[in-house]
């Protein structure tokens, strides 16, 4: 048969190819820039190690270690420091422990009394009809409050999308918790009655799942997989051009302006949106995809800093804290990167990473890199009480980090969805599909790969004469 061709080498490709490859299925990635990875990128320096992009990956299904084991990385897979369980939220000026139970989030001081009040009114609102698309934020606070999503759901979301829960769209950005509301009538019930589903699956949900990353860093799964790949791997190489034709797909490349032409059984889209758009596609359908223009991406940027443990008067005790939209501050949120996984800072010193802009402030990211080191110190001061200048920095910038599922999204997957029954052989993934996460990136991948390898067998034995082995 023809090799499955896969257009983007981040982790939704990479996945997808290694998967195909272990059902026997042959495969060609191909990347555009010159390294495979993506966003994932792990920078070590006079000691220091940091994430440029995610820092930790959520084992959120059996499948995930289970990968590990695959690539023979398990020995290196680190889970996070279980004394470093705390996630802080800011309110008035100074990180707050997020409740974890329900007996602390009647003792916390994250909310108000009648914030606390309120929520015990949850159980008894009524679900929203099913064709009403509504918000994130006017789906919390009809079931919440206001003041729950300022300190709880705001910075959240700042987290996750680097978004506005106002666009958002509780059913396709949050997809698990409008079903909650909609098969249970209540979020707090269908919380206690969805744990137990879990437990029979073997699912974990995002809030309890287990923090993972490698002793040399998040990278060490990406250049694994790269590794698997050998040779199908193509740096470099930028899709000009995709057609259908008899049999499959016709692909033209380029690399630096030398031409290539590649025959494929299938395609898998994993590439980003935005670079998607212009794509000339040939089908007797005449299909376009245009309609990716309208998923708007959040600018973010990195700022990895590294002190003296001396220097930082909090005791760091936690993943990070987030940061409300009211409280008025630069950052989105921070990670005590040294104390979730050791050997991120040299002994006696500590690092954290931080993130700016986002649709709360898109122009930051852009700034000069002095100008967003400075803003990041001055908040860093003020919340965990940071004194003097960093012995470690690192910057980096993504103009267009986190596809943001909008209020309309539904539109654009189902026009994805009608792309794909139109072209047969032709499939999107990638974190503007399926979930923004790491982990929904990566388990997508594996989906993707399971899908069309069952694809690529069903048609090769139908039509075996279309599907040569490939020279």
């Amino acid at each position: 048969m023809k090799p499955v061709a896969i257009i983007g080498a981040g982790i939704t490709g990479l996945t997808a190819a290694f998967e195909l490859q272990q059902r026997g299925v042959p495969v060609a990635i191909y990347e555009a820039s010159r390294r495979a990875g993506g966003v994932i990128r792990t920078v070590r320096q006079d000691g220091f190690m940091a994430e440029c992009g995610p820092n930790t990956l959520l084992e959120t299904s059996p499948a995930i270690p289970a990968l590990f084991r695959e690539l023979g990385i398990a020995d290196q897979a680190l889970y996070s420091d279980s004394r470093a369980k705390h996630k802080y939220v800011i309110r008035r000026g100074r990180p707050v422990p997020m409740p974890s139970s329900p007996s602390e989030f009647f003792t916390s001081e994250l909310f108000s009394p009648g914030a606390k009040l309120r929520l015990l009114k949850e159980p008894f609102v009524p679900r929203s009809a099913p064709e009403i698309e509504e918000s994130l934020a006017a789906f919390v606070v009809r079931r919440l409050g206001t003041e729950f999503l300022d300190y709880a759901i705001n910075p959240f979301v700042a987290g996750v999308y680097a978004g506005d829960p106002w666009k958002l769209s509780v059913r396709e950005a949050f997809g698990k918790v409008y079903e909650l509301e909609q098969r249970y009538g209540s979020l707090i019930g269908g919380q206690i009655l969805g744990a137990r589903e879990r437990k029979r699956t073997g699912g974990v949900s995002k809030q309890n799942a287990p923090k993972v990353s490698f002793t040399g860093g998040l990278d060490t799964l990406t250049n694994a997989l790269a590794a698997k790949l050998g040779a199908n791997l193509h740096l470099g190489q930028k899709l000009d051009r995709l057609e259908e034709v008899e049999g499959g797909w016709r692909l033209e490349l380029n690399c630096d302006g030398q031409k290539d032409v590649a025959n494929h059984s299938a395609v898998i889209l994993t590439a980003p949106a935005y670079s998607l758009t212009d794509l000339p596609l040939r089908s007797d359908l005449h299909v376009s995809l245009g309609f990716l223009r309208r998923i708007s991406y959040a600018p973010v940027s990195s700022v990895v800093l590294g002190y003296r443990r001396e220097q930082v008067e909090h005791p760091l005790d936690g993943f990070g804290f987030l940061v409300p939209e009211v409280e008025n501050l630069n950052i989105l949120g921070a990670i005590f990167s040294s104390s979730l996984f050791p050997n991120r800072a040299p002994d006696g010193h500590v690092l954290i990473t931080c993130y700016l802009g986002g649709l709360r402030s898109p122009e930051l990211p852009f700034r000069d890199v002095t100008h967003q080191i400075g803003l990041v110190r001055a908040d860093l001061e003020k919340t965990v009480g940071v004194i003097g200048a960093p012995v470690f920095s690192h910057h980096a910038v993504y103009p267009r980090a986190i596809p943001q599922y909008e209020l309309g999204y539904a539109n654009i997957r189902r026009e994805i969805e009608a792309v794909e029954i139109k072209c047969p052989g032709l499939y999107f993934g990638g974190n503007y599909h399926r979930g923004v996460s790491l982990g929904d990136s990566l388990l997508n991948g594996l989906a993707l790969g399971e899908r069309v390898s069952e694809f690529v067998r069903t048609v090769s034995q139908s039509s075996p004469g279309a599907f040569l082995a490939a020279a």
